[in-house]
């Protein structure tokens, strides 16, 4: 029922979820709303930018829940309840801990002297709050995930792999995320960070995205074939929602589009994506510390650059050239290479 393959397609899936976060953090400081969620707001915008920003904000967080999912569904293969909390413990909450108290303030600090505002040490979640979401989402669902471990071909373990060999399972992933999103009422569904709505949508993403992996191909296998066709929905009901209702259409049908969007990334990548490489395996360890880093080179970028009398668009590309170069070389040549501190932003020790 279960290969042991690698899914080198699921590595390069996060890598993207990491990737795409960047993007849309460094996109919000050219929105006219930037400075009112905490970032250093260009004093000319790129409104433009909001429409494929709106596109992907509906899917980009439940993406990484779902991949953290199938992360877990690998994990559990060779390892006991203790083994992985324990390593969860080590490269989720240890890295989210020192984020807290040691690379939030940084940022913070900037945009505090950005603003002139009284210099505060001001620890926080800020952009790693997602990483506590995974490790409670671990602890929550550990014993049902090792309940189907142990209990293989049992009742429970065979009725949700049969129903994960039909497009019924897909249909059930959709139909939990409508009802999540009408029983909650978020604000808006894409208020994900520190919200009830963000934390149960992540819940159900991650159960779902272990049950994807657990339940072996088929349903990758649909996915896959039907690629195209999602493809063709996701984007007639991103356009319904740009030009019918501007960009704020029904939580409901958000959630239907978020997962079809989903769905048809996963179809492409099973497709094109599930082969290693040394730029894979180099971006897959780097991602979450490149993420953990990435927005003190951002507000550094932004506290010199938005001030210059030059086009918005070069302050943009130049924003993103600051901030991609400098994450990627403080990984390169600090993070990954002195053994106490690859602890701290997820990375196992070197022997």
């Amino acid at each position: 029922m279960i290969s042991n393959n690698r899914r080198y397609d699921i590595d390069w899936l996060r890598v993207i979820a990491i990737g795409l976060l960047l993007f849309y953090h460094i996109g919000i400081a050219f929105q006219p709303w930037g400075v009112f969620i905490g970032f250093i707001q260009s004093d000319r915008s790129i409104e433009s930018l909001w429409v494929p920003m709106s596109a992907l904000n509906i899917w980009r967080i439940p993406l990484l829940f779902f991949v953290s999912g199938m992360g877990v569904c690998f994990a559990i293969r060779k390892r006991n309840w203790k083994q992985l909390i324990f390593e969860r413990t080590r490269r989720i909450l240890l890295p989210f801990l020192f984020g807290i108290f040691f690379i939030v303030p940084i940022h913070i600090l900037i945009w505090q002297k950005y603003y002139q505002q009284d210099m505060v040490y001001s620890p926080g979640p800020s952009h790693l709050w997602f990483l506590a979401n995974i490790f409670i989402y671990v602890i929550l669902l550990s014993p049902v995930f090792f309940y189907l471990k142990r209990k293989k071909n049992g009742k429970m373990d065979t009725w949700i792999t049969n129903l994960f060999r039909t497009p019924l399972g897909l249909l059930t992933i959709v139909v939990s995320f409508v009802f999540e999103a009408i029983l909650i009422k978020p604000e808006t569904y894409e208020a994900y960070a520190m919200t009830l709505h963000g934390f149960c949508m992540g819940l159900l993403a991650f159960f779902f995205g272990f049950c994807l992996i657990h339940c072996g191909n088929t349903s990758w296998q649909i996915i896959q074939k039907f690629r195209w066709s999602l493809l063709s929905i996701a984007v007639i009901m991103f356009l319904v929602r740009l030009f019918q209702f501007e960009l704020i259409s029904p939580d409901y049908l958000i959630a239907i589009e978020s997962n079809v969007w989903i769905f048809t990334i996963f179809g492409f990548a099973f497709k094109n994506l599930n082969h290693p490489g040394k730029t894979l395996s180099y971006l897959s360890q780097g991602a979450y510390p490149i993420y953990i880093i990435h927005m003190v080179f951002l507000y550094l970028a932004s506290y010199y650059v938005m001030p210059l009398n030059i086009s918005v668009v070069l302050k943009f590309i130049i924003v993103i050239t600051f901030t991609f170069t400098g994450s990627i070389v403080t990984y390169d040549l600090l993070l990954r290479r002195i053994n106490f501190i690859r602890p701290l932003f997820g990375l196992k020790g070197k022997k």
